[in-house]
């Protein structure tokens, strides 16, 4: 990944198999050689997982996960009966800030597994899939992390990110000077307030499985309304 522009994708399926032949883990070798669509592949027709963790804080080299929401789906349906979500007892104290957004409290992780216990399922479900997330890097840079800290090496994975997707269309759309003399704020990329742009329902924030799921309805809405089905993925990914 070094000398790699952050607003480049990197060429995943040849990461992928060279990621393959690195990777010490035979669990991360496993995932790695499970491949990755081709970057020419149809929107439509690439394995999509929303995903989405709350964490104790916002740094992952201080803080920790503390759930875990997956939802799989497709351009045309949300596949709820299939959706996975994990509490996991966090590397990190809880704070009395981060309380109050996910709502998990110290009774609640006193008997959760640590997330080296669900790693295996973890992998298993993230496998062979494009995960679809809202600011990419709270997920991949904790899941990243979270895996350096048991393994002893990261894990790298493609994503598509509806706050860039959103953030590509807005960023010239911000205000001039008049607009922010009247006081207009730049348009909010937060996934609230882009799912509303598309009359998205509201859903309570901050629970991993919620806001799984509202990402991957975001993502649905944004390819229905901006994109065609048969757009390269490499054009979305990062």
């Amino acid at each position: 990944m070094k000398g790699q522009r952050q607003d480049q994708a990197p060429d995943w399926p040849a990461l992928y198999a060279q990621l393959a032949e690195q990777s010490r883990d035979p669990r991360l070798k496993a995932f790695y050689q499970a491949g990755v669509v081709a970057m020419d592949t149809p929107i439509e027709a690439v394995p999509l997982l929303a995903l989405d963790v709350e964490t104790t804080g916002l740094d992952a080299r201080q803080h920790a996960i503390i759930s875990l929401g997956l939802v799989p789906l497709s351009l045309q349906r949300i596949r709820c009966g299939e959706a996975r979500y994990w509490v996991v007892k966090p590397t990190s104290e809880l704070s009395g800030e981060s309380v109050p957004f996910h709502r998990i409290t110290h009774s609640d992780i006193r008997h959760a597994p640590r997330l080296t216990h669900i790693l295996d399922e973890l992998l298993a479900a993230m496998q062979g899939h494009v995960m679809v997330v809202h600011y990419r890097n709270i997920e991949r840079g904790f899941i990243d992390q979270a895996v350096r800290q048991q393994l002893g090496e990261g894990l790298h994975f493609p994503v598509i990110d509806t706050m860039q997707l959103e953030a590509r269309l807005h960023r010239t759309r911000q205000p001039g000077w008049l607009a922010k003399l009247l006081g207009r704020q730049p348009t909010s990329i937060r996934l609230a307030d882009s799912r509303l742009r598309y009359n998205l329902p509201l859903y309570q924030a901050h629970h991993a499985l919620t806001d799984a799921l509202a990402t991957a309805e975001l993502l649905q809405a944004q390819v229905a309304t901006h994109y065609a089905l048969d757009t390269p993925v490499g054009k979305l990914w990062s």
